[in-house]
């Protein structure tokens, strides 16, 4: 019996007594949650439904989870239920319904944490999105991997997921791109706000080796040569980069596009016609204080040239025509101001608001004896996704930005994400995947299956505490899907692992010397084997390897 299984348990009883009782089960709350005590002397799990609804439905909490109690306790599947102070309801499960949970895995396999809930939502989610003026940076690779997972969670889900990369191909970053393209081939020093760094040196390089005239050109073919090319050949790179790091996009959207395909001017002409727009100092302005923003924003420059926002405008408009139900916007630490304004743009065009979701990811700094590194050997100046990757390899690497909330600044350290042990928290997740299919292994050279395991032997606290743990994982899961958190897998395998090892250290699984295997065995290697598909499943959402062996 799983905690949902429990949940649903415990509200059929709920509305069954208060009917019993000629009380209204309206007072019941729509979505009824258990959850596991921190002392396991209370308990397998707890709950407060008593509390919650005694004064709608007229009765003192603690009597009404005296009934609760009592209706539970007759309940297969319950060993017992009781009351706590002044109405909490703690509920015991027997070993059989606890054996229940370890079936649910093993007949679900790679789908166990799967659910429908988000069936029919399709959502448009854009992350990384770095212009291509240079490797991707720390930040963009924290977005890379969160990304990643969260895509992963919500199509977990039932969610239909696309994954899009939108970037600047055109404007201030790219002409100074160019620019400092044309300086390195040229031999001279990086221009005012250039850009500097040994990639720089090596995309001109490559400019020159598939243009061999361009530096004769005229000036405006010359930087058009070297922007077109070498953002080509910086683009070429960053995706090359994301896939060696596991993080592929569905979409690759150019800003440029919106522009040339005639979609800026369409929305403005929509924007016009709504009201939305209005024109002062020569400028177009869009109302999107009307909407929450903290000031209106420039559509169209009183020389006639649109502003960044125009672009905005026509790619919401431009996903939502896509079919996007949802688009989830992941920027970096810098992009506060956006939450407001790309509400207020969906706002504008007549759009429900909560149509747009903003995450806001905080910084990322690579820490070695204490000290940040600043440095990269190769963009010059920021550390990169291929540095960090160099550093601690892809696994590390993922699992140490996915492990915090993207809502605070996280120092990676070197010293703890190179170790070799389980002090570092990847390989403390992936030992115990390996160590579990070590155990596969030597139960199949035995001959020892899994066949029909009597899961009612499992009656040892570190057996039960393992199994509510493998319990837990589907409602972790809807919970990450739900909070848009990934952080929450991470830190549960970590949680899953441990208890994973402490059973292992206190119940023997396999038979010793002479010992004939018995069902003892039998079920305790069903309970490996449950325990490796959760701790496999999760790490595929993180999009982090599960070993076989270390």
């Amino acid at each position: 019996m799983t905690p949902a299984d429990l949940a649903e348990l415990l509200r059929g009883t709920a509305a069954k007594v208060l009917a019993e009782r000629g009380i209204d089960t309206s007072v019941l709350p729509a979505e009824l949650t258990v959850e596991r005590p921190r002392n396991p002397e209370h308990g397998d799990y707890a709950s407060n439904i008593a509390m919650r609804i005694g004064k709608p439905a007229g009765v003192n909490p603690r009597e009404l989870a005296g009934w609760l109690a009592e209706a539970l306790t007759a309940t297969d599947g319950i060993a017992t239920a009781d009351v706590a102070g002044p109405g909490f309801l703690n509920i015991r499960l027997d070993a059989s319904a606890q054996g229940a949970i370890l079936t649910s895995v093993l007949a679900a396999g790679a789908e166990f944490g799967s659910a429908t809930t988000l069936t029919g939502k399709t959502i448009n989610l854009e992350f990384v999105s770095a212009n291509p003026t240079g490797p991707i940076h720390l930040g963009g690779t924290r977005w890379a991997a969160v990304g990643d997972a969260l895509g992963r969670i919500l199509a977990s889900q039932g969610a239909a997921v696309t994954r899009e990369y939108y970037f600047n191909d055109h404007g201030g970053q790219i002409d100074r791109f160019a620019e400092s393209l044309i300086a390195a081939a040229k031999n001279e020093p990086t221009p005012d706000k250039g850009y500097a760094g040994s990639y720089i040196s090596d995309i001109a390089a490559a400019v020159i080796a598939q243009h061999p005239g361009a530096l004769d050109a005229p000036p405006a073919e010359q930087h058009e040569i070297f922007r077109a090319t070498g953002v080509d050949l910086m683009f070429a790179h960053i995706k090359k980069t994301l896939h060696e790091f596991g993080t592929d996009f569905d979409v690759y959207t150019n800003e440029s596009s919106m522009f040339e395909s005639g979609a800026v001017e369409r929305a403005v002409e929509e924007l016009k016609t709504k009201g939305t727009l209005y024109e002062a100092e020569g400028a177009w302005w869009l109302r999107t204080t009307d909407f929450g923003d903290d000031k209106d924003r420039v559509v169209i420059k009183s020389d006639g040239t649109s502003a960044y926002v125009a672009g905005d405008i026509a790619y919401f408009l431009d996903k939502r025509a896509r079919g996007a139900d949802l688009c989830i916007y992941m920027l970096g630490a810098d992009h506060h101001g956006y939450i407001g304004r790309l509400k207020a743009i969906a706002s504008a065009t007549g759009d429900d608001p909560a149509n747009v979701e903003v995450l806001i990811g905080q910084m990322v700094n690579l820490v070695r004896d204490g000290v940040t590194v600043k440095m990269s050997k190769r963009a010059g100046t920021v550390i990169t996704l291929d540095d960090l990757v160099e550093a601690i390899g892809v696994d590390a690497a993922r699992y140490a930005l996915v492990r915090s909330s993207v809502n605070t600044s996280i120092d990676i350290d070197l010293a703890l994400w190179t170790k070799q042990n389980d002090e570092n928290p990847v390989l403390y997740v992936q030992y115990a995947h390996a160590r579990l299919r070590s155990v596969a292994r030597n139960a199949a050279d035995l001959g020892i299956g899994t066949d029909d395991p009597n899961f009612a032997l499992l009656d040892s606290d570190h057996e039960g505490e393992l199994i509510k743990t493998i319990g837990e994982y589907p409602r972790v899961v809807a919970s990450a899907a739900n909070l848009r958190e990934p952080h929450r897998i991470a830190r549960y395998l970590e949680e899953l692992a441990g208890t994973y090892h402490r059973f292992y250290a206190a119940c023997r699984i396999l038979p010793v010397g002479d010992e004939e295997p018995n069902e003892l065995h039998t079920a305790r290697l069903a309970l490996c084997d449950a325990t490796r598909q959760v701790l496999a499943n999760g790490l595929t959402l993180l999009g982090v390897s599960a070993p076989e062996q270390m």
